[in-house]
């Protein structure tokens, strides 16, 4: 069997992939915190670790991987927009939650095997966080409980920056009752009116960090294969993660592989609010089928960073108008050079490659297993009514040698709402086909 080989970002470079036990794969994966819409930024590692889910059942069976993937349903954010909108936490929690997980299945991503809430690992918290004190690396003061950064002398290994470095990076928060400015709350205290639990430091609610490091412990042991998120999270949360989590259970490693997916540009800048580019997996719902976004997430390798454009929208449709007819009713085969792609640290543009090969030779079964274990569904475009489109080319073609181009682009515009693909041939008539979106009612309207 091929080694699976992953880019370990503690190790800053490819590893081969030998996990601590063949039977029980287990892997973690920082979740969203649940407060608003998921947005494109919370998609691309969602899908991006649900291949890697793929690729390991693939290798070691469907029931010996374990995958966790969390949700923070606690957090000031949440707080915050509970207050906002004059409504109850929990009520936020469990609407935005359902709404994650809408968006995520509806690009092809499987549910994990966990997918724990903060709010229900408390005590498992509070037990890690007395053992850090116990230990002599954590602290309280004023209520709060802080990790005492010094005394865990590899801190900034997983991210390898400075001392200085670190303090700009993490924006940490001057308070008085710090220590060093690099520690950070392990533990905090509620006013009245904001969630709490009872603990030995009075009532209140975790820190961010702590809750993955629990979570992590609980349900995948004090050593596990990998653990997963995207760049922005490597420091400080899983440095933080590290740091706590050994100190607590020095006799175990925490996670052997570090794993961290690209950030996510749009038309060639940061998304922002406030520049008016932020994509919420809803919107792109309302552009495209869920199996053309996640092909479109999936084009450019996970550790690169990721150009968010309509012509990277148009390829993934036009890729998927093409093998769709081709794989329909086949059965998935072997293909042995598209598994070896994934096995070489996910590399999807190789295994697209591949597949655009496949489909150009007319290997459709090998194809069809290529989509399978890439968890792209096969789009079901139905069929179209040629006679009208054909009409409208037609009219089409009469309105743009009239020079009335208004009609012509309605009539296209039309087409392309509806799914229909039109492809025009220079000094001959356009080509059509049924994408992966076609909607015949919308077609039908056009009549």
């Amino acid at each position: 069997m091929t080694t699976i080989k992953l880019w370990n970002s503690a190790a800053r470079g490819k590893v081969d992939f030998a996990p601590l036990d063949p039977s029980n794969v287990r892997m973690y994966v920082c979740g969203p915190t649940v407060y608003d819409r998921a947005h494109i930024g919370n998609a691309r590692p969602a899908v991006v670790f649900d291949v890697l889910f793929r690729l390991l059942r693939h290798v070691y069976g469907e029931d010996h991987v374990t995958y966790v993937r969390n949700i923070t349903d606690i957090e000031d954010k949440i707080m915050d927009r509970a207050k906002e909108r004059g409504v109850s936490i929990a009520e936020i929690t469990a609407e935005t939650t359902r709404w994650y997980q809408e968006d995520m299945a509806a690009l092809g991503s499987l549910p994990p095997t966990h997918q724990p809430r903060a709010t229900q690992f408390v005590p498992q918290m509070v037990a890690m966080i007395e053992t850090l004190v116990a230990k002599g690396h954590a602290y309280e003061a004023q209520g709060h409980v802080l990790f005492e950064v010094a005394n865990y002398p590899e801190y900034g290994r997983l991210s390898g920056r400075s001392t200085d470095d670190m303090i700009a990076g993490a924006r940490v928060e001057v308070a008085p009752f710090k220590r060093d400015p690099m520690d950070f709350v392990l533990w905090k205290p509620s006013a009245p009116d904001q969630p709490g639990w009872e603990s030995p430091w009075g009532r209140g609610r975790p820190g961010w960090h702590i809750e993955c490091s629990a979570m992590a412990a609980e349900l995948l042991g004090e050593t596990f294969d990998i653990h997963g998120g995207g760049a922005d999270l490597l420091f400080p949360h899983h440095e933080n993660e590290i740091a706590q989590s050994r100190c607590a259970c020095p006799e175990g490693g925490f996670a052997k592989l570090w794993m961290h997916n690209g950030m996510i540009n749009v038309d060639g800048r940061k998304m922002s609010k406030s520049l008016g580019n932020f994509l919420t997996v809803e919107d792109l719902r309302d552009q495209a089928p869920g199996e053309v976004l996640r092909l479109a997430l999936l084009f450019t390798h996970y550790r690169g960073v990721l150009d968010w454009t309509e012509q990277r929208l148009s390829e993934a449709r036009d890729a998927l108008a093409k093998w769709g007819p081709l794989v329909e009713g086949v059965t998935p085969g072997e293909a042995p050079a598209v598994l070896e792609a994934l096995m070489d640290d996910l590399n999807t543009p190789a295994a697209f490659a591949e597949m655009h090969r496949l489909a150009r030779a007319g290997e459709v079964e090998a194809l069809a297993g290529a989509m399978a274990i890439m968890g792209i569904e096969a789009p079901h475009a139905g069929k179209a009514d040629g006679a009208l489109v054909e009409s409208l080319l037609a009219r089409r073609a009469e309105a743009r040698a009239a020079r009335d181009f208004a009609a012509a682009d309605m009539i296209r515009k039309g087409l392309d709402e509806a799914g229909i693909v039109v492809i025009d041939q220079k000094g001959g008539p356009s080509e059509w086909r049924p994408g992966p979106d076609f909607d015949p009612a919308k077609l039908e309207a056009l009549r």
